[in-house]
């Protein structure tokens, strides 16, 4: 289903409105979140603005030279090669039903640390900010999963546009919008909107437990920051709660109703397009599936290969399926591979997504692919990782649009799963309409978002979005005071009247005492 065709003239008022030019300094985060920021950042080079990218030094992903932007390159101490080794151990102990929640904890406050540190060392250059204050930008664009950038867009007094659906150690909303935990859960719960008892249980102790975090490992190292750069100091939280515009990574096709804010803008699948012609050998290896159609697996950017044992189990599996399967995977080559399957270390997987003949896609949750997966229509066999992709395909479970398989049933489940969601009808109706409702916009969001970032731009800034319950202290937010003040008035004279009676009852008993 295409946009209606009311997106057309609003795209050419989009046209007409756009600012001229603007200068913009991007602060992204490496990895997926990258190829999602890239996707923006080409949109905006397309529409005539210069872009200034700042990236870390030792990056896979973001390329020190591009035509899309000039880099500003600074040192950052980590290593990527360390992150895809504790991924790959991570696998391996969910294998065998484990966690590794203490050495994740232990990457999360590493990560942020080095970044807190380079930040530091960019900031005491004074050669270099006053370059990037001579640039005159217009606007910073950056990713809060990690905070430099929204330091940096403080301490140069730019406005400010999130590219977020993550923040360090939680999401986005709880920052800036009203959380019942009675209906929205929290991340890394696995839960839905509807919760049980039980469940509302666990949904405050994953809140507690994501706060804690947050307290003891997160606000500590940026809190330093703050205090050696920002005058007056800072806390994280708050420069957050100042951004002009989120440029929200969702959309309620996807994710669960909940409070948002006016500076919210849902941007879900705005890295979707309509498919292209496959190259040869995939479209004549494809069709030559015939009437049973394609099965697609990829387990994202992050992960090369999964344990050879496990490898040999789905390679098996996808031998005994009558479909074609086209599998990205770059471990050694399984020995149970049977002639129907495809490996390949790269898959252009929006057009595989978008060809009539892929019937079910393979995926470990991550928020690009499942979002792809909507737009296209897909039904999802998801097997989650790390991360977020546990809740996110809790939330295409819960829509009837995907069945979830744990890495440690792999086993005895991954064949029943796949012949399931294969052979029941039920999960490509509900997955194409949700597709029909994601597309059902009056611009894409890719529209959507290169407007608010033109828009913010234009008006210096969105402050007017903003709501005042960020300056408010908490008794004043949740109304404690006005309780306090109203128990008072109810209370004072009802206590007044019963002291009244009281002595006058005294009164009279002293009388009748006397009298006697």
């Amino acid at each position: 289903m295409a946009f209606p065709p009311v997106a057309f003239p609003l795209l050419v008022l989009l046209a007409l409105s756009g600012c001229d030019g603007g200068n913009i300094l991007v602060f992204p985060m490496d990895g997926s979140h990258w190829i999602n920021m890239k996707v923006l950042l080409e949109e905006l080079h397309q529409r005539g603005h210069q872009l200034t990218v700042v990236r870390a030094s030792n990056s896979v992903y973001v390329p020190r030279t591009s035509p899309l932007y000039t880099a500003v390159t600074i040192d950052v101490a980590g290593r990527w090669n360390d992150f895809f080794q504790l991924i790959e151990e991570l696998i391996k102990n969910l294998r065998q039903g484990r966690t590794m929640h203490r050495q994740f904890a232990n990457m999360i406050y590493e990560a942020h640390s080095v970044w807190a540190a380079a930040l530091s060392e960019l900031l005491d250059d004074e050669a270099r900010i006053q370059s990037l204050r001579d640039s005159r930008f217009d606007l910073v664009l950056t990713d809060p999963a990690i905070a430099p950038g929204v330091i940096l867009a403080k301490y140069l007094e730019l406005p400010l546009a999130l590219n977020v659906r993550w923040i360090q150690g939680s999401e986005g909303h709880f920052a800036m919008a009203p959380s019942p935990l009675s209906y929205v859960p929290v991340p890394g719960s696995g839960l839905t909107d509807r919760m049980d008892f039980f469940q509302r249980v666990k949904n405050v102790f994953f809140y507690a437990l994501v706060t804690l975090q947050q307290k003891i490992l997160i606000e500590p190292i940026y809190g330093a920051l703050c205090e050696k750069h920002i005058r007056g100091g800072c806390d994280i939280n708050s420069l957050l709660q100042q951004a002009d515009i989120w440029l929200f990574r969702t959309d309620f096709v996807f994710d669960f109703p909940r409070p948002a804010m006016p500076n919210v803008v849902y941007i879900g699948g705005f890295q979707c397009r309509a498919a292209r012609p496959l190259p040869a050998h995939l479209e004549d290896f494809v069709q030559s599936a015939g009437e049973h159609g394609v099965v697609v697996m990829s387990l994202g950017s992050l992960v090369d290969a999964i344990p050879q044992s496990d490898a040999e189990e789905i390679a098996a599996v996808f031998a005994r399926l009558p479909q074609k399967v086209i599998w990205r995977h770059k471990g050694p080559r399984p020995s149970t591979l049977g002639n129907n399957t495809l490996v390949v270390d790269w898959m252009p997987q929006k057009d595989l997504l978008g060809h009539l003949q892929t019937k079910v896609f393979v995926a470990h949750g991550g928020t690009n692919g499942l979002q792809e997966a909507i737009f296209y229509g897909v039904p999802v066999v998801g097997i989650p990782l790390f991360f977020d992709q546990f809740d996110n395909l809790a939330r295409l479970e819960r829509r009837g649009a995907a069945k979830v398989l744990q890495l440690v049933d792999l086993s005895h489940g991954f064949q029943s799963s796949l012949k399931e969601v294969l052979g029941q009808d039920r999960y490509r109706r509900n997955m194409r309409r949700l597709s029909e409702l994601h597309r059902d916009q009056p611009m894409t969001p890719l529209d959507q978002a290169v407007f608010w970032v033109e828009y913010v731009m234009r008006h210096k800034g969105a402050p007017h979005l903003r709501t005042r319950a960020y300056a408010m202290p908490w008794y004043a937010y949740y109304g404690v005071d006005v309780g306090l003040l109203l128990v008072a008035v109810t209370t004072i004279p009802v206590l007044s009247a019963v002291a009244l009676v009281r002595i006058v009852c005294c009164k009279k008993t002293r009388k009748h005492k006397a009298k006697q």
